[in-house]
């Protein structure tokens, strides 16, 4: 594997593409591009290293190292017995392969993966007469297998667990947010950690923990003790130390608020546990307010929420909405506000013309991510350029 080019392709979710390449770009990432729930580029080891540790929108990080062509079982099978596995895993590690299969060829996921790790255990096998051990909860080594047709391709998963498993969330609610979604939502919002932020129907604070860990330009897996390149042959753990402590010493002091309202005790209580232990007690506050009896109190501000649309939380949607939009007419003037829902018949009764629409999805769920600007003294809502 040359460690001074690698091709490297970046997951992420429907609609943060383009916030993801921005991210890559910003960390040094070099021939960027963005694909369908992913971006490709290319970077060194310590680059590899450097971006799992720091991107907030990126779900796994993956390494090609293998891709051919097979027009049925038994070619698929030689290819993958004939590759040089031992460059990747020795017979003392364990293994794991996860599939996806776009084929009229080979119809079945669990079958071709089947098929692959036979391919790698006969291999070591054959070579040495021992056999690396599939573990599929914590392998030592992580492939994924990607079948389109007959292109069959594999990539190195550098990641492990995935990205958005911060380390930081011991407690969630109902219908909690993904963090790399909350990230995501927040750079789309244009939050820079100048000024300060709200989220009024906060839940289990996870919006509220990563707008702060934005503001101070905390690395998103600051939290995180194992990544899965740690287990890989060529693992340079002094390089990876010295990422850790640039990344680290580029940390900022925040001046502004980061304040979360709820009505729900328990959903309170959550949040201050996850808060904790994000260990931004000094910088978020939590307190239980009902939203639609507020009033702005902080100056500048920039709201952004993602309230409960009756899918896991029963909602009077109409009234609820409307409820909103009113609370944002008349109590938070100069405002501009961002909220993400599902439920897209029943937000009309915000009452407001959104500005900016994006598509985006909270787990299965289709949703629309709409951006409302409050001007005090006018109704009128202006139209962005170029809106979604």
């Amino acid at each position: 594997m040359n460690t001074d080019n690698l091709e490297i392709q970046v997951k992420t979710f429907f609609g943060l593409e383009q916030v993801l390449a921005e991210e890559i770009k910003k960390l040094g990432g070099r021939d960027v591009e963005v694909k369908n729930r992913a971006v490709n580029c290319v970077g060194d080891l310590g680059f590899l290293y450097k971006i799992n540790y720091s991107l907030r929108t990126a779900l796994k990080i993956l390494v090609p190292i293998f891709s051919f062509k097979a027009y049925n079982e038994n070619k698929y099978y030689d290819k993958l017995f004939k590759f040089n596995w031992d460059e990747f895993l020795s017979p003392d590690q364990t293994f794991a392969i996860d599939a996806t299969v776009y084929s009229e060829r080979y119809r079945h996921s669990q079958f071709m993966a089947l098929k692959m790790k036979d391919a790698i255990v006969d291999y070591f096998v054959m070579k040495y007469r021992k056999r690396p051990s599939v573990d599929t909860k914590n392998p030592d080594i992580k492939f994924h297998l990607h079948i389109d047709r007959e292109m069959v391709s594999i990539s190195l998963d550098s990641s492990g667990e995935p990205l958005f498993k911060r380390g930081y969330r011991k407690v969630q609610t109902k219908a909690p947010i993904n963090e790399v979604l909350a990230s995501g939502m927040l750079q789309l919002a244009g939050w820079d950690g100048k000024g300060n932020f709200l989220d009024p129907m906060c839940g289990s604070g996870t919006l509220l923990v990563e707008a702060a860990m934005m503001a101070m330009e905390l690395p998103a897996q600051i939290f995180r003790k194992n990544f899965a390149f740690m287990n890989w042959k060529n693992y340079d753990a002094e390089l990876f130390e010295k990422i850790k402590e640039f990344r680290l010493n580029r940390v900022k002091e925040f001046t502004g608020k980061i304040v979360g309202y709820d009505i729900d005790n328990d959903a309170l209580e959550a949040a201050e546990k996850n808060i904790k232990a994000a260990e931004m007690e000094d910088i978020i506050e939590v307190r239980k307010r009902n939203f639609f009896d507020s009033k702005k109190d902080l100056f500048p501000l920039l709201v952004v929420f993602n309230p409960p649309y009756d899918e896991r939380i029963t909602i009077s949607d109409e009234l609820f909405y409307k409820k909103i939009g009113d609370t944002f007419k008349q109590n938070y003037p100069n405002t501009l506000a961002w909220l993400i829902t599902a439920d897209l018949e029943s937000s009309k009764k915000i009452g407001l013309r959104p500005s900016r629409k994006i598509k985006l999805f909270n787990g299965k769920l289709e949703c629309r991510f709409m951006q409302y600007e409050m001007y005090e003294g006018t109704k009128k809502i202006h139209k962005i350029e170029g809106k979604n």
